[in-house]
């Protein structure tokens, strides 16, 4: 039998970077987690420096040198939506020289390969933002720009919760419906009325990063059969159906038993209005889809990737997803 190969996994989002070391018989060896490293962010110089100091802590972590041989390094990353930015990124990830061999893409693609082995898939991730892959068992792909307003794109954690301030301040000064969501977003920020939040986000008074946590408000008040939080609500889950039945028709799967996988924090948090109607419209559109809400990081798909470089066996991916379980990661 021949020697265990290292490999380097890597999925690098807006709010976390997690990198493993590991090798091809599913063996962990060092997983740590560091900050977000999306190159649209941070730019891509500062996000190749991040991870080659997260890489170097795996390898610490596995006391291991930097001079041990590494085969293959998978690397996902959030924002590398355009095809020159994965060139762009390949080739710099490559001047590294973690490993003798490498792929980059978009981390979207490393939660649909945690998510299911069928070759036949797609993926949506609703995190901060919202994004969707796919691909066939002939090796095609489909994917979309994910650049915001300017490429199409609605919804993801930011853009519920600026849509819960925007309804939250209309309603209170009448130019828009009344809503639940009002005192809400008053109460959330501690304060007696949306104006005062206003002025104090504005002013500087009140953190801007809370901003994202309205997300959950909407889907807390929505639940409560506020019909404007349930406009957002059902407006979200006709764009991720959307998202999934598109890629689907460009790859020819609509009539097949394909697999969706759904990730991200607003998906992963299974919120029941949300999720029940992504179901439906995807099922009306797909009877034969296999719907799952990735519980386990989208790391694990990464290594996956890489163990299907290599050649590893179904066992060594199962005792990876097995290792991933119980390995918490080190902060960095």
């Amino acid at each position: 039998m021949s020697p265990a190969e290292l490999f380097l996994a890597i999925d690098g989002g807006n709010s976390k970077t997690d990198v493993v070391l590991a090798d091809s018989a599913g063996r962990v060896h060092g997983y740590v987690r560091g900050p977000g490293s999306c190159p649209q962010v941070i730019g891509l110089d500062t996000a190749v420096a991040l991870l080659d100091r997260l890489v170097g802590a795996a390898l610490r972590a596995a006391e291991m040198p930097r001079s041990v041989p590494i085969a293959r390094a998978e690397v996902y990353l959030s924002g590398l939506d355009l095809p020159e930015e994965v060139d762009a990124a390949a080739e710099a990830v490559a001047g590294t020289g973690w490993a003798e061999s490498y792929r980059l893409d978009n981390d979207t693609f490393a939660l649909l390969r945690a998510g299911t082995d069928s070759p036949d898939a797609v993926a949506v991730v609703c995190g901060a933002g919202i994004n969707c892959v796919g691909r066939a068992a002939d090796g095609r792909t489909a994917r979309f720009p994910a650049l915001g307003p300017i490429s199409g794109d609605w919804g993801g954690g930011l853009h519920l919760a600026s849509m819960a301030m925007w309804h939250a301040a209309r309603a209170e000064d009448g130019r828009g419906p009344a809503t639940a969501l009002a005192p809400a977003v008053a109460a959330h920020f501690g304060q007696a009325r949306v104006a005062d939040v206003i002025t104090g986000l504005h002013l500087g008074s009140l953190s801007q990063d809370r901003m994202i946590e309205l997300s959950e408000v909407l889907f807390a008040v929505a639940g409560q059969q506020d019909e404007v939080a349930r406009r957002v609500v059902a407006r979200q889950a006709t764009e991720i159906t959307a998202l999934v039945t598109v890629a689907a028709d460009r790859l020819g799967l609509s009539g097949t038993p394909y697999a969706v996988v759904l990730g991200g924090g607003v998906l992963r948090a299974r919120h029941p209005l949300l999720e029940d109607a992504v179901y439906a419209g995807v099922k009306a559109h797909s009877s034969r889809a296999r719907l799952t809400v990735l519980a386990q990081p989208p790391v694990v798909g990464a290594g996956l990737f890489a163990l299907d470089a290599l050649g590893a066996t179904a066992a060594a991916a199962a005792a990876l997803r097995s290792a991933l379980e119980e390995v918490r990661p080190h902060l960095a």
